[in-house]
């Protein structure tokens, strides 16, 4: 085998470990007693890690809007304040398409995009975006952004989408109550899914 070869299997390799280490990451973060809110921004810290991008927001629905709710930039102003339609912008496309976007540069030229004054991500030149899905409804979006053109790879845009489901899984976590875990007859509520099916 060729040492270019070599190479690129080692570095094909080192990049596999890297995408388990963020979904090991992701999984501890949905068992722990956290916040949601802490849980959130600590996704988005790992996403801005293992993609080397300069943003990342995320966006959950909220009725017929999709509401800012972490954000790795420091405008903790534009947190719950940031509010879109699900017919607008590039965030409310993904929404609405369900399906994952991605633009290597000038994002902001394209007609689905909407201009947010408070936001100094909207100059970024490249943009990733998945949905994040709940019981197969999109329930928010993810948003990667770079100052510079970027082309995004599959394995960028595969971690994204992965992601994507699980925050879906972590909002449907965050809804139960402690004690309903607790007391949970697990056994009995498999069973009984089973017999619906």
């Amino acid at each position: 085998m060729g040492v270019a070869k070599t190479k690129d299997l080692q570095l094909r390799l080192e990049r596999t470990e890297q995408q388990l280490m963020l979904f090991q990451k992701i999984s501890r973060f949905m068992v722990r007693e956290m916040s949601l809110q802490d849980v959130l921004q600590g996704i988005v810290s790992l996403i801005v890690e293992f993609m080397n991008c300069d943003s990342c927001l995320v966006y959950l629905a909220d009725n017929d809007e999709l509401v800012l709710c972490a954000s790795n930039n420091p405008h903790p102003d534009t947190i719950g304040r940031v509010r879109l339609r699900m017919d607008e912008g590039l965030t409310g496309w993904v929404a609405r398409e369900r399906r994952l976007l991605a633009i290597s540069r000038e994002a902001y030229q394209d007609p689905r995009f909407k201009v947010f004054s408070d936001l100094p991500e909207d100059a970024y030149e490249a943009f990733l975006s998945a949905p994040v899905i709940a019981r197969d409804r999109v329930v928010g979006v993810i948003n990667v952004q770079h100052r510079w053109p970027h082309q995004h790879t599959g394995s960028e845009m595969e971690v994204l989408t992965t992601v994507g489901e699980q925050v879906g899984c972590l909002l449907l976590l965050a809804q139960m109550a402690p004690a309903a875990v607790e007391t949970a007859n697990h056994v009995e509520f498999v069973l009984s899914s089973a017999s619906k099916s």
